[in-house]
């Protein structure tokens, strides 16, 4: 296992920013045609009283839950895990993945290199699906759940659906983002400052979260994302019933925030009043809240940061 000479590179803001960056170091994980990379932030895991496992979402980076887990660190002696999924961030370097799972063996992998026996696993859109997969179908290595404006479970598709077209419906702002290219990076953030999402929530966090998500030359720059990865796993969130139903097989205690916006700030939320209310039917014990003000990004990237940290301080005390 190699230990990374600490997180300096795009992501990190300038010497005396008022909001440091948490994840101070990190780990190249042995997986299936390379390593993933894994940052941490607060103890090791053998000193920490908990380890937290961060999973972000289909377009995202280990950066995005920055705010997040600073708060968290306030309140709590934990490591926080956060791994670059697999085409994405410092992990965009591994080979195409064709299925779902191999996030939970990428997971999995991680905490059996590291020697965490379990984890309190949270995760924010997509990275909710992670977390939920790993939780039903490794048991004992999830010591609880928190779901960050996703996991619940997905209906089928209907009949003649198309589920290419309907990730264009539901993510096509985002899928469109990584296949353009940038003069610089001030474009980059000046791009992501006129999404609808960030209007009057712009941050260091958030600049430090695009920074990072950049790759290429001067004059060509673009997301690290890989678009192939991102439709690989929208696919399976839309057709693959092990993922789509993970959280109805999920033991653990669980917990939940909701967002009251979508991702471009509008009503198009990612988890519908219905949808809470089926699976609080047959869960009733969930702690599930709804906070307000915030959209899809902002509940774990801005305003709502403080608030996703006490969800998971409130399932530490739980596990």
């Amino acid at each position: 296992m190699a230990l990374s000479q600490g997180l300096t590179g795009r992501g990190r803001m300038a010497a005396g920013s008022s909001r440091p960056d948490p994840f101070r170091t990190g780990y190249a994980v042995p997986v299936a045609g390379g390593s993933l990379h894994v940052a941490r932030a607060g103890a090791a895991p053998d000193e920490a009283e908990a380890v937290v496992v961060a999973v972000h979402g289909i377009t995202a980076s280990h950066v995005a839950w920055r705010a997040a887990v600073r708060a968290l660190l306030e309140h709590a002696d934990v490591c926080v895990l956060a791994p670059d999924l697999r085409g994405r961030g410092r992990s965009a370097h591994l080979p195409p993945h064709a299925r779902f799972d191999v996030h939970v063996d990428d997971v999995v992998s991680v905490l059996d290199r590291l020697g965490v026996e379990r984890a309190l696993l949270a995760g924010h859109s997509m990275g909710a699906y992670v977390a939920a997969r790993v939780a039903a179908d490794h048991p004992r290595r999830a010591s609880g759940v928190v779901l960050v404006d996703g996991g619940l479970p997905l209906a089928p598709l209907g009949d003649g659906e198309d589920p290419d077209e309907v990730l264009e419906k539901t993510l096509g702002p985002a899928l469109a983002r990584l296949r353009m290219t940038f003069a610089s990076a001030e474009r980059y953030v000046d791009f992501w400052r006129e999404h609808p999402a960030f209007s009057g929530a712009w941050s260091e966090d958030l600049e430090a979260y695009v920074r990072a998500d950049l790759t290429g030359e001067p004059g060509a720059l673009r997301s690290l994302t890989s678009e192939a990865a991102a439709r690989v796993d929208g696919r399976a969130l839309l057709l693959d019933a092990p993922t789509r139903t993970a959280t109805e097989r999920v033991r653990a205690p669980i917990g939940l925030l909701r967002a009251p916006r979508g991702l471009l700030d509008d009503d198009r939320v990612m988890i519908p009043d219905s949808a809470l209310d089926a699976f609080l039917a047959k869960r009733p014990e969930v702690d599930a809240e709804l906070v307000a003000d915030v959209n899809h990004y902002t509940l774990l990237m801005g305003a709502g940061a403080p608030r996703t940290a006490r969800a998971i301080t409130r399932a530490l005390a739980r596990a």
